[in-house]
């Protein structure tokens, strides 16, 4: 049986959801400004649920973001009240780690919308910077190409603190990145600099095994946590786009999702979760399939 680390699962929609509101281009950022206390009440919910990691609410604050809004001065302010809420929620739960998401430039699943390295780079830092002393880990998410993992990487490990890469797979085929480039390419540039964990995210749970059969040949800790979209629209890959555009599967059930959960476990994988449209519902369900098959949560 396996120690098996367990994630929470997304936080934009299920703050979206929790609020009743429509979605805006801030997306999760918008709510928690809107409704102060409702991003503690999602983490604690996870924890409640089981989860060991509450990852930071800070996907989407990034300046290109704010500037767009106008609210470029609230950068900092809004890291650290995500963070203020994850710790809240961590110290009331009793125990578990904190995870400052470090999300895409730019846009979500839009490679050919990354920055140069060196503008990638001072970007990326500066929020783990921000992030360095108050959390347990930098997780880096939804990387969509490799020259996105060589600059998160680049700039996450001068936190100082342990750094898990989340690769975002192509819905039709999980070797392969959204950008085109091949899981494997992605893995050997991680190794080389730096990662200390590899996963799979918001991708569609069916193809995250081709990716842990690629992970399972290198030696970093590896595990996944999909999404629960039918698809991503092309209304999404435009400038701008509001997360209503999407729709979540009705055929993904909570014991469904920890099936693909437990075969992830089943290839060697020892860090799962959820993301987008994957709750504390589902999380629940995994926690309890991982303990009744008697794994070790951790």
């Amino acid at each position: 049986m396996a120690q098996v680390t367990l994630l929470d699962g997304g936080m934009g929609q299920e703050l979206l959801l929790r609020a009743g509101d429509s979605p805006t281009p801030l997306w999760s950022t918008q709510v928690m400004m809107d409704h102060p206390g409702l991003v503690e009440d999602v983490h604690r919910a996870y924890f409640e649920a089981g989860a060991t990691v509450a990852t930071t609410n800070t996907y989407a604050v990034h300046h290109d973001r704010l500037i767009r809004a106008g609210i470029d001065g609230l950068f900092e302010e809004l890291h650290r009240a995500a963070l203020g809420e994850a710790l809240r929620a961590r110290d009331e739960s009793g125990g578990g780690r904190i995870a400052g998401s470090i999300g895409p430039l730019r846009a979500s699943y839009r490679p050919d919308l990354h920055p140069p390295h060196d503008e990638a780079v001072a970007l990326y830092r500066e929020i783990a910077q921000i992030h360095a002393p108050v959390v347990d880990l930098i997780l880096c998410e939804t990387v969509a190409s490799v020259a996105h993992v060589r600059s998160v990487l680049d700039a996450a490990k001068s936190a100082g603190r342990p750094v898990w890469l989340a690769l975002t797979l192509d819905d039709e085929n999980g070797l392969h990145l959204r950008s085109g480039e091949t899981v494997s390419e992605a893995l050997a540039v991680a190794e080389a600099n730096g990662a200390d964990a590899i996963l799979a995210n918001c991708s569609v749970p069916e193809v995250m095994a081709a990716a842990l059969d690629v992970f399972a040949t290198g030696e970093l800790p590896f595990g996944a946590y999909a999404n629960g979209f039918t698809h991503i629209a092309s209304g999404f890959l435009s400038d701008a786009p509001t997360v209503d555009v999407l729709s979540a599967r009705k055929d993904l059930s909570a014991v469904e999702y920890a099936e693909f959960t437990l075969r992830w476990i089943n290839q060697g994988a020892t860090i799962v979760g959820g993301c987008c449209e994957v709750g504390p519902k589902q999380i629940l369900e995994v926690y309890r399939m991982l303990v009744a098959e008697g794994h070790e949560i951790v």
